[in-house]
């Protein structure tokens, strides 16, 4: 019986942190899935060294730094390069010739993470002639998360795990062309990188602020719940221009969604998409 008033009343306090950040910050993260977002809420808990969801409200909501590592904790930004090198062939193969026909190419990655999809995507139309006639824009909800990719700078580790992804993916070039070294770290050339521009945006909260032809939003959603989906399906389709191509995450379909029948799926279920309405 005490075990359930107590996760009762936790229920109750996470309900009124997550009303507090809307309030506060702008932040909505109530349409996250509660399993996960419940996890996150506890580790943040920990790291801020205090027992209770309300004390962490209280800290949350007085201390910038604490609610700055409170959204950074909260996200969630498991990314490689050339994540699934099928999509990227896809891209490739099918999206490219698209883009071709416009003069100028506008391309958005909502919720880009610390960027590694977004230089992903850059070397690839780099390859194809394209890269000149095309600004990306890279965004998250994180400023932390912003400023990182901002940087372009990856560990050496990494970079070698990134440069098997991007032979798999059909890379046509030496990987290392695209980046110089220090002692610990791969840096993405500036020259990759002057055509994006990299800025906070909140998917839950925020509006439209262009029309792209490419929209890349990639393992963003499946943490959100049905209403939320749907939200962001409509913001994500009213940006897109006629025939634009939208990326969706593997774990992620446009099935269900009041948007289905606006869309024909390209390549082999890729949930690579193309707006036909």
């Amino acid at each position: 019986m005490q075990a359930e008033e107590e996760h009762q009343t936790e229920v109750l306090e996470v309900e009124l942190l997550l009303s507090g950040m809307v309030k506060r910050y702008g932040y909505d993260f109530r349409g996250y899935s509660r399993a996960s977002l419940m996890r996150r809420i506890r580790h943040a808990a920990r790291r801020e060294g205090v027992e209770t969801v309300s004390a962490l409200q209280d800290r949350v909501l007085h201390d910038p730094g604490s609610m700055a590592r409170f959204v950074e904790g909260i996200a969630v930004h498991t990314t490689s390069m050339f994540r699934d090198a099928d999509v990227y062939k896809t891209l490739r193969a099918e999206v490219i010739p698209l883009l071709r026909t416009y003069p100028f190419i506008r391309i958005w990655h909502a919720g880009c993470s610390s960027g590694e999809e977004v230089y992903s995507l850059a070397i690839l139309l780099h390859e194809e002639g394209l890269y000149e006639r095309c600004r990306l824009y890279a965004t998250d909800f994180s400023d932390a998360v912003i400023d990182r990719a901002r940087k372009g700078i990856f560990t050496l580790p990494s970079i070698r795990q990134h440069t098997v992804a991007y032979q798999k993916a059909g890379g046509t070039k030496d990987f290392s062309t695209y980046y110089d070294t220090d002692a610990s770290n791969a840096i993405i050339r500036q020259w990759l990188r002057r055509n994006t521009i990299f800025s906070q945006h909140n998917l839950v909260s925020d509006s439209a602020f262009n029309e792209f032809h490419l929209i890349m939003c990639r393992n963003v959603m499946i943490y959100f719940d049905l209403e939320l989906r749907n939200r962001v399906h409509e913001l994500l389709y009213g940006s897109l221009t006629k025939f634009g191509i939208l990326g969706l995450g593997k774990k992620e379909s446009l099935h269900a969604t009041p948007f289905e029948n606006r869309f024909e799926e390209m390549g082999d279920n890729l949930k690579v998409y193309r707006r036909v309405r």
